[in-house]
């Protein structure tokens, strides 16, 4: 017959700590994948001007921004200190932005065309002549959808 021995306590086992790093390693990987880098640096000072009706994108992947105001301290000896125009990572003319407008629309998928929107953000010292310059190249170009950045301002109180 079989012997019985009797009941020893009984411990809980140790956890296995073999699997953490893998599972550490999947993160790491994970975020690396998933995280996007700043598309462009900003050579231009921007200080958006307030607005009273600040709406949100909805996809802002579909969004291509033109960024117009002061050249930075370390761009005015290149540029001077008149406002510019800076499409992705480089300051340009505004006669260049039918081109910016082009190289984006080829760069998107063939559906996702139609709803590409063209944000302007421009510094709230910029005069208007210069915007219209842009909207009027924005036009030629066949971008109708423009959207303005703006920092949101106080609501006006009603009396």
């Amino acid at each position: 017959m079989a012997r019985f021995t009797g009941k020893k306590a009984k411990e809980t086992p140790a956890l296995n700590m073999g699997s953490m790093s893998d599972i550490i390693f999947m993160l790491l990987f994970f975020f690396m994948v998933i995280t996007t880098m700043r598309e462009s640096s900003l050579y231009v000072k921007i200080i958006p001007p307030q607005g009273s009706e600040v709406s949100k994108l909805e996809k802002k992947s579909l969004v291509s921004y033109i960024n117009v105001g002061v050249p930075l301290p370390d761009q005015q000896k290149k540029y001077g200190t008149e406002p510019r125009v800076q499409l992705n990572d480089q300051i340009s003319e505004v006669s260049d932005i039918i081109t910016f407008v082009e190289i984006e629309r080829n760069q998107r998928v063939e559906a996702d065309r139609p709803y590409i929107t063209t944000a302007i953000k421009a510094d709230k010292e910029v005069r208007m002549g210069m915007i219209s310059d842009i909207k009027q190249e924005l036009r030629k170009a066949g971008a109708l959808k423009i959207f303005y950045n703006a920092s949101k301002g106080a609501k006006k109180s009603k009396r």
